[in-house]
This record gives structure tokens, sequence and C-alpha cells, in this order.
């Protein structure tokens, strides 16, 4: 991070430290926006989170804003609210699903995984760039099973927007706010081509790809 001079949201330089740099007592994103240092574990689950850091820092910046912006507002010892709810399944879990077709966006909303996976899979291929980003979702599928389902945040770009493109709009979304409810579900193993058995019946299960909830009886 330090070769790359990432900074977070006050300027700071950003870098990985230790777990036990954190004191007793004080919030994780709060020592971030303080410091610019980054509590880390020697385990997989802060791996993934050092190398989303690495790939997609603008997103990450902003994330910490987000979170440590609510801390200051509420307190350290508050329920987290809403906000934050929502930053935490954004950096845990979230899907970025790029496309420039609201069609794709509408369907996967709607839950029509089968006009989408199956009959439209071709089109999905060519005009959507599903990238992982929540690193507790990367910890999650180093032992795959089907029901695993990431948070999609939805990025208007053409599917072969640059890192760099994709990094820049998210951050600036999220400089503008987000909230649990912009995100839809997805059973990630249902993307084409992230799973090697994806027929009719696959796509079938209703206990994983769900229909929507108005839809069900």
């Amino acid at each position: 991070m330090q070769a790359m001079a990432l900074r977070n949201h006050r300027g700071l330089m950003l870098q990985c430290v230790p777990q036990e740099a954190l004191p007793q007592g004080m919030a994780y994103e709060q020592f971030i926006s303080d410091t610019g240092n980054i509590p880390t574990r020697d385990n997989l689950h802060d791996f993934f989170n050092a190398l989303v850091w690495l790939h997609y820092p603008k997103i990450k910046v902003q994330l910490n804003r987000l979170q440590a912006q609510e801390i200051a507002r509420a307190g350290p010892d508050a329920p987290r609210g809403s906000v934050r709810d929502a930053a935490t399944i954004f950096d845990e879990n979230a899907v970025l699903l790029v496309t420039d077709k609201p069609i794709f966006i509408d369907a996967l909303r709607a839950h029509a995984w089968q006009q989408l996976f199956v009959k439209a899979r071709a089109d999905f291929e060519q005009h959507c760039h599903p990238l992982l980003f929540g690193h507790a979702l990367m910890e999650k599928l180093v032992a795959p099973r089907k029901p695993i389902t990431g948070h999609i945040w939805f990025v208007a770009l053409p599917a072969s927007a640059s890192a760099g493109e994709i990094d820049a709009y998210v951050a600036a979304q999220l400089a503008r706010g987000l909230s649990t409810a912009d995100f839809s579900p997805l059973p990630v193993l249902g993307v084409p081509g992230w799973w090697p058995e994806q027929n009719e019946d696959f796509y079938a299960d209703v206990s994983v790809f769900r229909p929507k909830r108005s839809e069900r009886r």
C-alpha cells in the first residue's frame, strides 16, 4: 500500500499493521480513519481484505469514511445503524455487477434467474461483468457451496470498464450515500461459468434461486 501511496479520506498514508496495534475498545473503522493503519490478522479473511484495498482503494476509502462518520455522529458504543449496516454488507459481501444494459439490472432485481442465466446466457456473458468485492464472500468461496449468496451492487458502466474506472465510479456513488435497499441478492455460483454444472435443473432449485418475495406462495 505504501508503494502505491494509498491514502485514507483524511489524507493519511494507508498501511497494514498487526491486529495488536488496535487499541482495546476502539472501533476498527475509526482506527483506520484516525491513523491510516489497517489492523490485519494472519488469516484468509484479512488477506482478501488487503487485496481489495489494493484493487479498489477509492471504494474502500469511501466505505471507511462512511463508517467513521457514523461512529463520530452516534458514538462508538451506539448500535450500528442503517448506514453502517449497508457499508458492512458492501465491504463483506458485495458483488459489483458492471453493465450498461438496464434490462439485466431489471432481470436481476426481479429474480428472473432462468431467463437471465439460461435463456439469455450468452447475452449476459457479453454485456455483464460480475466482480467479487466482499472479502468475507471471497473467504466463503474457498469452500464453495451452492447456497452462498452475495449482494449485488449495480455499476452502470460498460462491461469492458477497467478496474480504475469501476473504482472511481463506485466511490462516487458511495460518496452520495447508501442503504441496504440498494442491494439485490445473487446466488454467486449461478453466474455463468462460475460453476461446472449449470443446467436448467441447477437453476430450478428454488431453495437457492428464490423468486421475488411478492411472488412466493
